[in-house]
């Protein structure tokens, strides 16, 4: 199947419409190059209040607040364009009001028989924490996103931690989704060093989109660094750097094809298989360090 990551570029869209234009424009590129799945950013949602007074921007809260009517539009476009363009799309996220002025991180899935799924960011960062009105998630899920196919959803942070990456590889994930925004090189680092080691622990695929660019007009998504990129285990027949495909030299879409059917087969000629003996690491004389003096 074929999978195309975005590096998005973060732009100031003057009212809903130019935002829906810029997605046709974009996602019809990914459709146009074969891609059958499209994965956008952590964060999207915020490109839209770049619309809103200066006042409002700057007040995360009463930004958010202004964002919520603009959910039925968000659905309606993706959804529209996922059947459209016959494209399964991961429409980054969008911080969704859950009552009592709290918001969850939600990163939502569209297939194009009209399927709608989502999964909420899980763990904070320092930076979310801050903020004071971003509530983690509470459910893990998997999705079947095709036929003998499986995916999950870490979004950015996630990606950094083992066991619940690990628990959706075990209800059967192939591919996981990494929608994801990091303001700095060590974010960046973070992250790409976390989907690569999921990637290989799980032996599975994982994808990996990013904002990009500068937008000095809010206060979340002011500076934006990293590549969106494709990773895979490293192991016979598949990259010896876990790397794909990356995009490089300004481009939005990193694309290529994934063979989810050749990945299975190296489980029975695995170089090594950290996915088969991960029960190893969990044997009680080992769940505890000794300390000796």
């Amino acid at each position: 199947m074929k999978v195309a990551v975005a590096r998005y570029p973060i732009e100031s869209p003057r009212d809903f419409e130019a935002f829906a234009g810029k997605q046709r424009r974009l996602l019809g590129e990914a459709a146009r190059a074969g891609a059958r799945i499209a994965v956008l950013p952590e964060y999207l949602s915020l490109e839209l209040a770049a619309a809103q007074p200066s006042a409002v921007r700057a007040d995360l809260p009463a930004s958010l607040a202004e964002l919520q009517p603009l959910q039925a539009n968000w659905h309606a476009l993706f959804a529209g364009l996922a059947r459209e363009l016959g494209l399964s799309i991961q429409a980054g996220t969008f911080l969704t009001g859950v009552g009592n002025g709290r918001y969850r991180n939600r990163a939502w899935w569209y297939a194009p028989d009209g399927t709608r799924l989502y999964q909420d960011k899980l763990q904070l960062t320092g930076y979310e924490k801050q903020l004071g009105v971003i509530d983690g998630g509470d459910a893990l899920n998997v999705f079947e996103i095709a036929p003998g196919l499986r995916a999950g959803i870490a979004i950015c942070y996630d990606s950094e931690f083992p066991l619940p990456v690990r628990a959706q590889y075990e209800a059967g994930a192939r591919l996981l989704i990494v929608p994801s925004s990091t303001n700095t090189e060590a974010g960046a680092t973070r992250v790409r060093v976390g989907c690569l080691a999921r990637a290989l622990e799980n032996r599975m695929f994982v994808a990996k989109s990013v904002t990009a660019g500068l937008a000095p007009w809010s206060p979340v998504l002011g500076v934006n660094t990293g590549e969106a990129t494709l990773y895979a285990p490293m192991d016979h027949g598949l990259p010896a750097d876990g790397i794909v495909a990356r995009t490089q030299g300004g481009e939005t879409w990193a694309i290529a094809e994934l063979a989810i059917a050749s990945l299975e087969a190296t489980r029975t000629q695995a170089q090594v298989a950290n996915d088969r003996d991960w029960p190893e690491q969990l044997r009680p004389s080992i769940q505890r360090a000794r300390l000796h003096r």
